[in-house]
């Protein structure tokens, strides 16, 4: 697949738009990103030491209904390249990667859907590898920290697309997530409450149980009890 590096750029995601009209696979990192956008509106910080990068895929005949299959992928890629430096990463449901209890990386897919197909994904994915995360209060980390060595964004950068690349299956997603079976704390449209994380589902909701009651949830925020 075709990479282009910048040193800096607004938001990947966005410069990536310009590969739209030639139908062209790509990948597009950047060293330092200006607006770099994560999930719900949210800033995604993005300095300079983390690896920023986002893939445009072009699909065919594959039915929208199995796109968390492409979310699945980015975090399993992103666990396997942190592997490759000796860190011990898990998936959080939908899309984030945790190590040693704090975030290392964030994902950000933005799929265009036609006639029930998936036409095209943007798959963003920021990585914090030796940039300073101490401005996030104690809620991130970094492979470096993890690692307790240097690790190069460069190095990193360049493993996490050899996995992207590589092929990956639901299995691998699901062997990454490590609080099934347990209560959680639940947050959804405004409401607080606990739950028994039971499975994630093949399209990608996680089912809970919460007073004898199951159902499945396509969007919230959990927490692990501990």
């Amino acid at each position: 697949m075709k990479v282009i590096h910048l040193e800096t750029v607004a938001s990947t995601n966005d410069y990536i738009g310009r590969f739209l009209p030639a139908r062209e696979n790509v990948i597009v990192c950047a060293d330092r990103q200006t607006h770099g956008r994560g999930t719900k509106g949210r800033a995604f910080l993005s300095q300079t030491g983390g690896v920023y990068l986002s893939a445009l895929i072009f699909y065919e005949e594959f039915p929208a209904s199995r796109a968390f299959e492409v979310m699945a992928h980015a975090a399993v890629a992103v666990c396997r390249a942190a592997e490759r430096f000796g860190v011990d990463a898990e998936i959080k449901w939908p899309n984030d990667v945790f190590a040693g209890g704090k975030k290392l990386s964030g994902i950000l897919i933005e799929n265009a859907v036609s006639d029930g197909k998936l036409d095209h994904s943007v798959v963003g994915i920021g990585l914090n590898v030796e940039n300073d995360v101490s401005a996030l209060g104690g809620i991130a980390t970094s492979l470096s920290l993890e690692a307790k060595k240097p690790v190069a964004a460069a190095a990193a950068r360049e493993e996490l697309i050899a996995q992207f690349c590589a092929p990956s299956n639901f299995g691998e997603y699901l062997s990454r997530i490590r609080f099934l079976s347990r209560i959680v704390r639940v947050t959804e449209n405004g409401r607080e409450y606990d739950a028994l994380a039971r499975r994630v589902l093949p399209d990608g909701r996680l089912e809970i149980e919460e007073n004898g009651s199951v159902r499945a949830l396509s969007s919230a925020e959990i927490r692990i009890k501990l």
